[in-house]
């Protein structure tokens, strides 16, 4: 069994599969290790450019399957390694924090996985301006216990053994959180530290069609799965107090319920502009943006219907299989007894 397996999960990454792939690699040049890309199914260069090197590549067999639970359930299926990586295809990993990483597991047999800071390389959107916002207002101290891990993390494989699988294959978002909350429903711990653990490439969009990507991609219904998924986990308690959309999402639904009963004991249109205008106000106060308050409130209210569809979305069994057809598998010794500056090369 290799030590390591860095799980690299693409779709359509051909600008930044390179970096992903070399850095991965470079992050394993003193460890026995496996770098596996798993592909969603790219339509682009992102299989081609992955050849070029010494890993393996695995494929969706249909893009009907798509979503964000199902690329690191395929790398795991194909994996060997003691600990498992998950890393997306435009993430650059530091080998200083998986270094890091490695020595925490192998100290600390209660913790099923480590995470670490995630260096947001553009920010040319609100959607990641607010996530910024976020984590410096709380920014969590070196080696402090988590719930999740954000962004991918190195997980200890008899960790996700012990609870089934890695990935739900039927979310849309939040399966890193899914992860967390099966562990610790289990006993496990994830430790984070403040060590940077990648760059992050995100999509070079605007915020409108960045939006328009996640409307298009499914995500908006990801916490009315999640919520499923949370019933069939037994972590439901824990989701509804920790997974700040699901209370958003209810909100939403009941404060406009609240809005009509008013409307139709005081009549006239005042009510429902008041109403509409009185969330953007104080999020536009709390993140002193008129632009990122009136954003807040409209992906709200995009969470709140989607909240209903996921929900009702029919859900198949995550411990099944995921269709796959293997494309490359490297060897071993590819790794470990190549020189980082030459494995471009090789394949």
């Amino acid at each position: 069994m290799a030590k390591i397996s860095i799980v690299i999960k693409a779709l359509n990454e051909e600008l930044n599969i390179r970096r992903a792939i070399e850095s991965s690699l470079a992050a394993l040049a003193n460890h026995d290790g496996e770098v596996i890309v798993a592909d969603s199914a790219s339509t682009d260069q992102t299989v081609e450019i992955a050849k070029q090197f010494p890993i393996s590549i695995v494929q969706l067999e249909r893009t009907g399957d798509r979503s964000c639970g199902v690329g690191p359930q395929l790398g795991y299926q194909h994996c060997k390694g003691e600990y498992v990586y998950i890393l997306d295809g435009d993430m650059e990993l530091k080998a200083p924090f998986l270094e890091r990483a490695i020595g925490i597991l192998d100290r600390e047999p209660a913790v099923a996985g480590v995470g670490g800071y995630i260096h947001e390389m553009r920010a040319d959107n609100l959607e990641v301006q607010g996530r910024i916002q976020r984590f410096n207002r709380m920014r969590p101290r070196d080696l402090l216990e988590v719930d999740c891990l954000n962004g991918g993390g190195l997980y200890r494989r008899s960790a996700i053994a012990d609870v089934g699988y890695l990935s739900d294959r039927n979310l849309h978002a939040f399966e890193e959180y899914d992860l967390g909350a099966r562990l610790r429903v289990k006993g496990w711990r994830l430790s984070f530290l403040e060590d940077k653990a990648v760059d992050h490439f995100g999509y070079a969009l605007g915020t409108w069609p960045l939006l328009w990507h996640r409307l298009r991609s499914g995500r908006f219904i990801s916490s009315g799965e999640l919520l499923r998924a949370a019933i069939d986990g037994h972590y439901i308690r824990r989701a509804v107090r920790e997974v700040r959309i699901l209370l958003l999402a209810t909100g939403v639904w009941l404060y406009w319920g609240l809005v009509l009963l008013v409307s139709h004991w005081v009549s006239g249109a005042a009510i429902p502009l008041i109403a509409l205008a009185a969330p953007v106000i104080v999020m536009a106060f709390r993140t002193r943006s008129l632009r990122l308050g009136i954003f807040s409130v409209l992906t709200w209210h995009i969470a709140a219907v989607g909240f209903l569809v996921g929900f009702l979305r029919r859900r198949r069994s995550p411990s099944v299989r995921i269709d796959s057809k293997i494309l490359q598998m490297a060897q071993s010794e590819d790794i470990s007894q190549t020189n980082p500056k030459e494995r471009t090369k090789l394949g």
